[in-house]
């Protein structure tokens, strides 16, 4: 069976509405005019300090600002999940994998302390082996590191990375992994521009998809 690791903000949950939330509440207490939902959801996806720099950016504040804001914004993020919601058929197509066999893990840019208490407001972390944070190693995603520690937890079998965005397509690229895109996350590019071996837009698909890149590998073995 596989292993299959999954990004997790636009990939597993729509967490952009809480973002924006937190966001903005850090702006507000600086004096600064809130930034747009659809900013949001352009900003996410390297981390919680490009987030908060590309924030900055969008309304002037100085770079000597960064450490401070990021501590507030940081800080809100552990109880920002009310918003907070998996896509459709999400939790049932999980069970369906770990019920097919396959092992499960996450490998995001979010930092691992909201990670882990933003899976279980969802209701999602028992359904995964490993879960590897944005600060769970020096280095972030797209570098291959926090995700071969992924796929090393996991055990034995192959490797499939399942994510929504350009960052996440470069990441399965560096760790030469196949990379299947989930079109309706947070991607800034048309997805036919963002390298990929198999993409969906409904989880109800997800299954599928796995079984023939499993096929196609063992046919190529």
């Amino acid at each position: 069976m596989a292993r299959i690791v999954f990004d997790l903000d636009g990939t597993l949950i729509d967490s952009a509405p809480d973002i924006h939330g937190i966001a903005n509440a850090v702006l507000a207490g600086e004096g600064a005019e809130p930034i747009t939902l659809a900013q949001a959801r352009e900003f996410i996806g390297n981390g919680a300090g490009v987030f908060v720099a590309k924030m900055r950016a969008a309304r002037g504040i100085a770079d000597s600002e960064q450490e401070r804001l990021l501590a507030d914004f940081t800080g809100r993020y552990l109880t920002a999940t009310d918003l907070t919601h998996p896509y459709p058929a999400v939790e049932p197509v999980l069970g369906q994998l770990k019920a097919a066999g396959h092992s499960l893990g996450v490998c995001t840019n979010k930092p691992f302390a909201a990670t882990q208490a933003v899976l279980r407001a969802t209701g999602l972390d028992g359904y995964f082996d490993v879960v590897i944070g944005g600060d769970s190693l020096p280095v972030h995603k797209p570098d291959p590191r926090p995700l071969d520690k992924a796929f090393a937890e996991l055990g034995r079998g192959p490797e499939i990375y399942v994510g929504d965005s350009e960052v996440d397509a470069e990441t399965a690229q560096r760790a030469l992994v196949p990379f299947v895109l989930f079109t309706e996350g947070y991607r800034k590019t048309a997805s036919a521009l963002i390298p990929h071996a198999a993409q969906f837009s409904h989880f109800d698909d997800l299954g599928a998809i796995i079984d023939a890149l499993l096929a196609e590998a063992a046919m190529s073995s």
